[in-house]
């Protein structure tokens, strides 16, 4: 019996939903920069370390990109670590819509994280997941 092909060419969810993650990656190694910069000009930050929180935010940035950049080329692990992103930020959005006092922040990045989330939980997206896993082999199934 032969094989059936998987399909290799991800669903434009997918690939839409990795163009916001790897913006959000984007964005994040902006924010590394900017926080660099600020550091280097001698800006005191009480509240955090600006070297420590640059070389965080380009850590993080360059994950979160790495993982947008593999949700276009149809690389399915990258979906595992955007979805972590996304529920990890979810309560950040939270935050700026209340205590942070920041809603116009909360509403543009809980619109990313939101539209992320149902883009990668499509029933497009989900069925070429599910793909990989259908097959069953002949010694399995009798």
């Amino acid at each position: 019996m032969s094989t059936p092909l998987l399909p290799k060419v991800p669903p434009p969810t997918f690939r839409a939903a990795g163009v916001l993650v790897a913006l959000e990656g984007a964005v994040a190694l902006a924010a590394s920069v900017v926080l660099l910069v600020r550091a280097v000009g001698g800006v005191e930050d009480e509240v955090a370390n600006g070297y420590g929180t640059a070389g965080w935010f380009a850590v993080v940035g360059a994950v979160v990109g790495a993982a947008g950049v593999a949700l276009v080329l149809g690389k399915r692990w990258g979906r595992a670590i955007a979805l972590v992103v996304q529920l990890l930020l979810l309560p950040v959005v939270w935050s700026l819509l209340t205590d942070s006092h920041q809603p116009l922040y909360g509403v543009l990045l809980g619109t990313g994280v939101i539209a992320i989330l149902v883009l990668l939980f499509s029933p497009p997206s989900s069925r070429w997941m599910a793909a990989e896993y259908a097959h069953v082999d002949e010694d399995e199934s009798s």
